[in-house]
């Protein structure tokens, strides 16, 4: 069976063990990648207010400018304040001299694996030159091309190969490339995994403290778990489904996970964000790895009705076919309540097949796209009634912080979360993709005053169990069970 232990502060002790703690995500951009980014930065976040070092950590290679604005966006939503450093890889890769920055170099340098076309030292790559290493890059790392990344004065310090087509991209070791201050070629790094471990050793070497990885993404954790470091420990939390249609236990594992699963166990610790989806992995692969539980916290705040529109039902999702908002649409509009309307709010891809749908129904003066919103928690305090026909979910974040809200939530009882959480209370659970039943629940707490008042009251009390300081606890024991022993690497 896996591993579950626990481990809680002595009283007076911090929350956190001293460490430096490193919030490690392929990307964090305001706006993308939905409820993933919303939950990384505010673990960060928790992590911080509650007395942790916190650094936050990507490896998109976008330009210095564009991390400056998401940087500025961030903290003008107040998802993460300017106290944290947000750090990006490519901006610490290049040197102001030009070329490499010096820790690239010199991991460069001293790859034993490095494949260096000699170039004159003095003077860049003649476009001959050039011409002959990408033929020959490319023919022998599989590569498609090569993308050159430039500093600000428009000097390379380093190439990336340019995969096409693979999910599997981020595991070739197609040499990086790696200039010198003139441009030409110092050394290589073995694909973006020697990459990305150069810029952690360089990271670890900042502190003398222990070092906590928190490592928020699949593919970053497959390219970690070789890395080995005495001080470093990785704690790879969880965010989403690992399972294939029909979302069952036993249903058919998603290919992208077959690899992960296979060593989860070289991890210190594995977060899951609800207990289901632990108990139900545990189960199923049993192994030696450590599976904790450690969901996405919110915050609590005083609920007031001033603001609640009666009759309006809401749904807060990004719209995209697993959503199943078309099932909400028609369900809301068979259950036939007088004086309501349903504001959709989200952006995605299958926003032009919704509008279509409303549109043929002509069930405009009901049911409306809102697009996205920067805050939730205003559309749900002024919602009477969430209902979500999503068909899996990670945790059901959105779920949570609509019973937060005072805002009952009306949910298909799916794979991972909504059962979690509405069984406390706050709303009802109903068959997964039976539309006939999502529809008469909503009737039923539209047209039962005395329900719907019953199901408000609740749903803040069951709220609390995913409260901010429930989250960061169960966090922080999970970092004392990674940092009790050694590390598994």
């Amino acid at each position: 069976m896996g591993v579950d232990r626990r481990s809680d502060a002595a009283p007076g002790e911090p929350l956190f063990p001293d460490a430096a703690y490193l919030v490690l995500s392929s990307r964090l951009i305001p706006g993308l990648d939905g409820g993933y980014t919303i939950s990384t930065a505010a673990r960060a976040r928790q992590m911080a207010e509650r007395g942790a070092d916190v650094q936050v950590l990507t490896v998109d290679p976008g330009d210095a400018a564009a991390h400056a604005t998401h940087r500025a966006e961030f903290d003008r939503l107040g998802m993460l304040p300017r106290s944290i450093p947000l750090r990006n890889l490519f901006d610490e890769a290049s040197d102001s001299a030009g070329g490499a920055a010096p820790w690239l170099r010199h991991a460069a340098s001293a790859s034993p694996s490095r494949r260096v076309h000699r170039m004159s030292s003095s003077a860049p790559d003649t476009d001959a030159e050039k011409r002959f290493a990408r033929r020959d890059v490319v023919h022998s790392a599989t590569a498609d091309e090569y993308r050159e990344l430039t500093d600000a004065a428009g000097r390379r310090f380093a190439a990336l190969p340019v995969i096409q087509g693979d999910p599997d991209w981020h595991l070739s070791t197609a040499p990086v490339f790696v200039y010198g201050e003139h441009g030409e070629t110092i050394g290589t790094l073995p694909g973006f995994g020697g990459l990305y471990r150069a810029w952690l050793d360089r990271l670890v070497d900042e502190t003398d403290r222990p070092v906590v990885v928190i490592c928020e993404s699949r593919q970053l954790g497959e390219l970690l778990a070789g890395w080995r470091h005495p001080r470093v420990r990785i704690v790879h939390t969880i965010h989403t489904m690992h399972l294939e249609p029909p979302f069952t236990p036993d249903a058919s594992l998603n290919a992208l996970w077959t690899r992960w699963f296979a060593i989860s166990d070289r991890f210190d610790a594995v977060i899951w964000p609800t207990q289901a989806q632990r108990d139900d992995v545990v189960q199923r692969f049993g192994g030696d790895a450590v599976h904790l539980v450690a969901p996405h916290g919110i915050p609590l705040r005083p609920i007031s009705d001033d603001e609640r529109v009666t009759g309006l039902v809401v749904s807060m999702s990004r719209l995209a076919p697993g959503k199943r908002i078309d099932h909400l649409v028609r369900a809301f509009l068979a259950a036939d309540v007088s004086d309501t309307h349903l504001e959709i709010w989200g952006d995605g891809p299958a926003a032009a097949s919704l509008t279509a749908l409303i549109d043929g129904l002509g069930a405009g003066d009901r049911v409306r796209l809102m697009g996205r919103t920067d805050d939730p928690d205003a559309v749900l305090r002024r919602a009477s009634l969430m209902v979500t026909a999503t068909a899996f979910e990670g945790q059901g974040l959105s779920i949570v912080e609509a019973l937060a809200a005072g805002c009952p939530v009306i949910s298909y009882d799916v794979r991972y979360g909504p059962g979690d959480v509405l069984r406390r209370g706050g709303g009802m659970l109903v068959p997964s993709g039976d539309e006939h039943a999502l529809a008469e629940a909503v009737r039923r707490v539209l047209t039962d005053a005395a329900l719907l008042a019953r199901l408000a009251a609740q749903a803040p009390v069951a709220a609390s169990a995913w409260s901010e300081d429930a989250a960061m606890t169960a966090l922080a024991g999970a970092v004392r069970v990674a940092l009790s022993g050694g590390p598994r690497r």
